[in-house]
């Protein structure tokens, strides 16, 4: 007997429809929210007016421009540290004090403290990390830089229609970085202004000419030399993902062999609700080579996505999910900080 054909899933809405639209790209045009109103059947005022209920919110945490980190010549890394358990609140919040540090959590593992940090270019970032393991009393810290960018650009699907499995090629991947891009000093002011939050207003982006010098359209031809080089991956709305039901996070990380990280890396950043996909370096206490990255609204959800993953494309892989079970810290990393040549010289007794 034939099983039933299952029940098709109902059509976005335009306000789901939207909420979706606005973590893409937001383009830098004078009234860019007219014309990502039109893209998803709204007027302007209608689109602004739930852009607006959102932040309220809360959901809606900033719009603002993303940038490379390694393009503008910042280094940045994954660390992963081993705390006694007892003693591991204390080391956060040491770890949480570095004005480079964005992200910090602590997850199901012995390697319990996870954060990120990123440097200036005329930095050392293994003197910063280390410094951070004394500091913090941990017993073993790991750098885990990025070896290869398989996909970068959290997205959540708004509309809880989208299958598990889906699939979209990535937005921005290492093929995209220009490592040797020298920055500008208008590439600086660039970046200062627009990584604030812009208003959700008809003309978001009037302050930033204003303080730039800078017409509209000059603002956005600059913005595509960025792209282009590299340093600017977009303009885009960022939510909170607790408040915008996205309350479980889980990193699958896969001993795929070297002779196939390739394949197999980009195979998995084209899974949809893949957010994160990297290869970074092993040691003898770790043997994964491909980190990936979900996110949902439960861990039935978030371990159905990386259990999608592994019966397309990684079926015997040894692999663990680790996900976390505390935030410790978790902002957008600002660039050009005075805050964290105040660090450096206070723990390091240099200017950097």
């Amino acid at each position: 007997m034939t099983a039933p054909a299952a029940a098709p899933k109902p059509a976005p809405t335009p306000r789901e429809q939207l909420l979706n639209r606005i973590q893409r790209d937001i383009p830098i045009t004078r009234r860019p929210y007219a014309v990502i109103a039109q893209d998803v059947g709204l007027t302007e005022a209608e689109a602004l007016s739930i852009l607006r209920e959102v932040k309220a919110e809360g959901v809606l945490r900033q719009v603002s421009a993303i940038f490379d980190t390694r393009t503008l010549g910042y280094q940045s890394s994954l660390v992963a540290a081993v705390h006694d358990e007892d003693q591991l609140d204390a080391g956060a919040e040491i770890v949480n004090a570095h004005p480079g540090v964005s992200h910090n959590y602590k997850r199901n593992h012995d390697f319990n403290l996870w954060y990120t940090i990123a440097v200036p270019p005329e930095s050392d970032l293994e003197a910063h990390v280390q410094k951070l393991h004394e500091l913090s009393g941990a017993r073993l810290t790991r750098l885990m830089p990025t070896l290869h960018l398989f996909k970068i650009g959290v997205e959540f699907d708004m509309t809880g229609k989208e299958d598990w499995n889906a699939k979209a090629k990535p937005q921005y991947t290492s093929e995209q970085r220009n490592i040797g891009y020298a920055v500008t000093d208008l590439d600086r002011a660039f970046v200062t202004e627009f990584q604030k939050d812009l208003p959700v207003t008809e003309e978001p982006y009037a302050d930033a000419c204003a303080a730039l010098g800078l017409s509209i359209e000059e603002v956005a031809a600059h913005a595509e030399k960025m792209k282009a080089a590299g340093a600017l991956r977009r303009v885009s709305a960022v939510f909170r993902h607790q408040k915008a039901g996205f309350t479980f996070n889980a990193m699958g990380v896969w001993a795929v062999p070297q002779d196939s990280v390739a394949e197999v890396g980009r195979q998995m950043a084209e899974f949809k609700a893949v957010s994160h996909c990297y290869l970074r370096p092993t040691y003898p206490e770790w043997p994964y080579t491909i980190f990936t990255m979900v996110h949902g609204r439960s861990k039935e959800e978030a371990f159905g996505k990386i259990s999608a993953i592994e019966q397309e494309v990684a079926q015997g892989v040894d692999h663990a999910i680790l996900y976390s079970t505390k935030e410790y810290k978790k902002v957008r990393l600002e660039f050009y900080k005075p805050e964290f040549y105040d660090w450096a010289k206070e723990h390091l007794g240099t200017e950097a």
